[in-house]
């Protein structure tokens, strides 16, 4: 029995996979997504694509040099960081303000808390806002297109109570940041993570669905009954729910890892993204949804934990 009491640390579940490969599979299908942003608002969006990930990769090599610690940029997950953050920027914000967010998302959100696998939220999202907390004017310019002419999001007008055109919200041709205006392109590039088994299905789709049920639930609080099949498509496509919901709410270090807590987890980041769209002073929540919920990964953990095999009046 005494053997029963000299456990490893966690993780025990062993796999050929290396993070490096996690990561360039991450990286590849997130460029349809970042060329159709460069495709929709110019070679400005390529540029900040590039300082982003350049700005990231960077700070962590130096910091680890610094530091003495080994040096992991190798393992490719500044380089999806970088990509993120980018990719929830708007084309037209100043270089060095998004060379502060991707100093801070490294620096600060990752590297001083021990690296990759130690931080507690998602580094890219984290920085996200707090760059909307400090730069909030530059945050909220959304280009509409190549021309730079800055406009509202498709969501605001939405909630606005304005007609929105869906098939220019599904394929991307509107206002908004560089990775998050084109659906199908989030798709092909969520397709691609599905066929490669980096993610699966159970935290995106119980994530939107919560978010569209949430919807529901706050119209008919309101008393403005059910929301028009238009309404609801727009909640849908709008707003980075889908860049959020594959490729950030899953992530694997500020995510559950029992079912059970993916369930939870997913749930209250629809909630809190219905909430904020609706009820808050934003028409974005995606973002501080997440965050939220990365926060309450280690509570959610707890009540996610299976009982012990065999363990008479073990808790959960």
């Amino acid at each position: 029995m005494s053997e029963l009491n000299h456990v490893s640390m966690s993780p025990h579940i062993r796999t050929s996979t290396e993070t490096s490969d996690l990561m360039r599979d991450v990286a590849i299908a997130l460029l349809p997504a970042g060329a159709f942003g460069v495709w929709n608002f110019g070679w400005r969006a390529l540029l900040v694509i590039a300082v982003c990930v350049v700005t990231c990769m960077l700070t962590e090599y130096l910091y680890e040099k610094l530091m003495h610690r080994p040096v992991t940029v190798g393992d490719l997950s500044a380089l999806v960081t970088g990509l993120l953050l980018s990719y929830n920027l708007p084309a037209t914000i100043p270089l060095w303000i998004a060379v502060v967010g991707s100093v801070f998302s490294i620096l600060v959100v990752k590297q001083l808390f021990g690296g990759i696998g130690q931080n507690f939220v998602n580094p890219a999202l984290a920085a996200r806002c707090f760059l909307l907390v400090s730069f909030g004017g530059q945050m909220t310019s959304y280009p509409a297109g190549i021309d730079g002419v800055t406009g509202a999001t498709p969501l605001a007008m939405a909630n606005a109570g304005e007609e929105v055109d869906l098939l220019s919200m599904f394929l991307g041709t509107h206002a908004g940041c560089i990775g998050e205006v084109s659906v199908v392109a989030i798709l092909l590039g969520a397709a691609y993570m599905l066929i490669r088994r980096v993610i699966n299905l159970r935290i995106p789709l119980i994530y939107i669905g919560s978010t569209l049920v949430t919807v529901v639930l706050i119209s008919l609080f309101r008393g403005e009954g059910l929301p028009t099949v238009h309404y609801f498509l727009a909640q849908l496509l709008g707003g980075g729910l889908m860049l959020g919901a594959w490729f950030m709410a899953n992530d694997y270090v500020t995510s559950p890892v029992t079912a059970r807590g993916q369930w939870i987890y997913a749930i209250l980041l629809g909630a809190l993204t219905a909430i904020f769209r609706l009820l808050g002073s934003t028409a974005e929540g995606v973002s501080y949804a997440i965050l939220f919920g990365n926060l309450l990964v280690p509570l959610i953990e707890k009540i996610g934990v299976p009982k012990p095999f065999g363990v008479k009046g073990a808790k959960a």
